[in-house]
């Protein structure tokens, strides 16, 4: 396999988990807080930020190096305005994916301190999940476009 292609795979592998890991850990802690259970909720949580930390950020730093390595072995113009706007959606996502995490691991330690029969502020919790839920769906729709300018490299 000539480097291209190596590069075109990891790639796509890369944009795959970050993608496919990020509605996954989406359903799974969306699953986790609708569960009525503190026990359940907290699995979650936890389970989410680990899943975030190993799959998703690692996905989230090899798609730029790959993408940026793509660019200089395929030859296209980095400027290029199909390129230009999945930079600007790719950073759109990671702006909305930043305070997510840092959601997250709030609303984890909230359960944590519930679940072990300490003060837990209802409507915080309620405040950062809907925050949290609010600032996934423009990641969301952020990387569904950037998946097609890279299929179409067209804008």
């Amino acid at each position: 396999m000539d480097g291209y292609f190596l590069l075109k795979s990891v790639h796509i592998i890369s944009a795959t988990v970050l993608f496919g890991t990020g509605l996954g850990i989406a359903f799974f802690f969306l699953a986790g807080m609708r569960s009525g259970d503190d026990r359940m909720a907290l699995f979650a949580a936890r389970t989410t930020c680990l899943a975030d930390m190993i799959f998703t950020l690692n996905a989230g730093i090899v798609q730029p190096v790959s993408g940026y390595a793509l660019i200089r072995v395929a030859g296209h113009d980095p400027f290029a305005p199909w390129l230009l706007a999945a930079y600007g959606l790719y950073l759109l996502a990671l702006a909305c994916w930043l305070p997510v995490v840092w959601l997250q691991l709030r609303m984890r330690d909230m359960l944590a301190a519930k679940v072990a029969g300490l003060a837990f502020d209802e409507a915080l919790f309620r405040r950062r999940f809907r925050l949290w839920f609010a600032l996934g769906w423009p990641a969301f729709v952020a990387l569904v476009a950037v998946v097609w300018l890279m299929v179409t490299r067209s804008l």
